[in-house]
């Protein structure tokens, strides 16, 4: 049952993923969430590191969408000046933003990549819909909204679970 829960790969943020690897693998496609994953839950522009990283992901060829559960002001301040595409208001876990995100790039399960930093949401929802994912360390926990507070208290019973079943070791993480 708490497989679902499991990531495909674990880094310690975006600028730690693959993309050549992952690109050489035959994925296309890039659905990211943005708060605690891109940058931190308060930081209303890119960095310019995560520019720099959206720019590697566009010269290998990956299409990327934002898919956050936050709301329109928040997404599009930060998404429309980068021309990134976006859904806002996605209700992760649901699949119908995965699916709406995959529509967006024009690319199948099997293409797509999730990469976000909570297991309730993005790890839950993207595993769901058969996609790869991949789950990165919060950027400012600190930041984080009463939601997102509650599905941290949930992910340490899930990884206890896993844990004890020999599915979540901490060394396993890349780095």
């Amino acid at each position: 049952m708490f497989e679902k829960f499991m990531p495909n790969l674990r880094v310690d943020s975006v600028f730690d993923i693959d993309l050549e690897g992952l690109y050489a693998k035959g994925y296309r496609g890039i659905i990211t969430d943005l708060d605690n994953t891109l940058v931190g839950a308060k930081a209303p522009l890119a960095t310019p590191e995560l520019i720099g990283w959206f720019e590697k992901v566009k010269k290998y060829g990956f299409k990327l969408v934002i898919v956050s559960n936050n709301n329109l002001d928040r997404v599009s301040v930060f998404a429309n000046p980068l021309n990134i595409e976006f859904v806002h208001a996605a209700r992760k876990p649901s699949g119908a933003a995965f699916h709406r995100a995959m529509e967006m790039m024009d690319l199948g399960p099997q293409e797509t990549i999730v990469v976000g930093d909570q297991m309730m949401t993005d790890v839950f929802g993207g595993n769901r819909q058969g996609l790869y994912t991949v789950l990165v360390l919060p950027i400012a926990v600190q930041d984080e909204g009463m939601g997102t507070k509650i599905n941290r208290r949930l992910e340490r019973i899930v990884k206890r679970r896993l844990g004890k079943v020999g599915l979540w070791l901490e060394e396993d993480k890349k780095r």
